[in-house]
């Protein structure tokens, strides 16, 4: 699974709260304190002075996008050298369940339906072809994410996937996956489906009635999936690099 993404969903949130607090040195201050971390601690991971630390938390200065960014990514660092003890007890609170989701990322610009075919080796089982861009995906466990997840936490990782193709591996015949987003509030904007077995019928008719483009992806394993859209991601992203 990803552990860049998560840690990069728990940084966001972290850094939205600060910069929406009334008082951000007060945000500041909590976010440390929640870390467990010393303003020693701290400036060492930032490579600045413990004082400068005090005057951001007393509100002596105002810290820009550019600081706090390093003070909420040196908190994470921290972190990560004891094991992640709060970032999981955070991922717990966003409703981000590391069982299921093997991998998962985006698209910058978003990428055609096409580009998907061709990156998942895949073949489209519809009578119709979205036209529409996809910004990121989600590689998820079917068997895990179907028997072990309640309907309202199931509809919850639904909401991850808006915008996004939801990419199902250990299928049988895909009817399970399909069933589930019938019935589902939010519909993913596409589903790829890893070597079933067989296709079922009743898969494909409510990908049809649902206008839930399919695709059949034929690699060998899920590291194959993770591997060539994680390449993808990254030819994409260079795209919009400066010459």
């Amino acid at each position: 699974m990803s552990k860049e993404y998560f840690i990069q969903v728990v940084s966001e949130r972290i850094l939205g709260n600060i910069c929406y607090a009334e008082e951000a040195n007060e945000a500041l201050r909590k976010w440390r304190k929640i870390f467990d971390v010393s303003q020693t601690e701290l400036a060492q991971a930032m490579g600045i002075s413990p004082t400068v630390i005090v005057d951001y938390e007393r509100g002596r200065r105002v810290p820009g996008l550019k600081f706090l960014r390093r003070y909420v990514n040196a908190l994470i660092r921290i972190d990560e050298s004891r094991g992640f003890p709060i970032v999981k007890e955070l991922m717990k609170t966003f409703s981000v369940n590391l069982n299921y989701i093997i991998d998962m990322g985006d698209f910058y610009p978003p990428i055609s339906f096409s580009e998907l075919i061709i990156a998942l080796d895949g073949i489209p089982v519809n009578s119709f072809v979205p036209d529409e861009k996809f910004f990121g995906y989600i590689i998820a466990d079917s068997i895990k994410s179907i028997t072990t997840l309640s309907g309202n936490e199931f509809y919850q990782f639904l909401g991850y996937t808006v915008g996004r193709i939801l990419i199902f591996t250990k299928v049988t015949s895909g009817r399970s996956p399909l069933v589930a987003a019938k019935v589902a509030p939010i519909k993913p904007k596409a589903i790829a489906l890893h070597s079933p077995l067989k296709l079922d019928y009743l898969a494909l008719y409510l990908s049809e009635i649902e206008s839930i483009p399919v695709i059949v992806s034929t690699l060998r394993n899920e590291q194959q999936i993770i591997n060539r859209l994680s390449e993808l991601k990254k030819r994409n992203h260079k795209m919009l690099a400066p010459f």
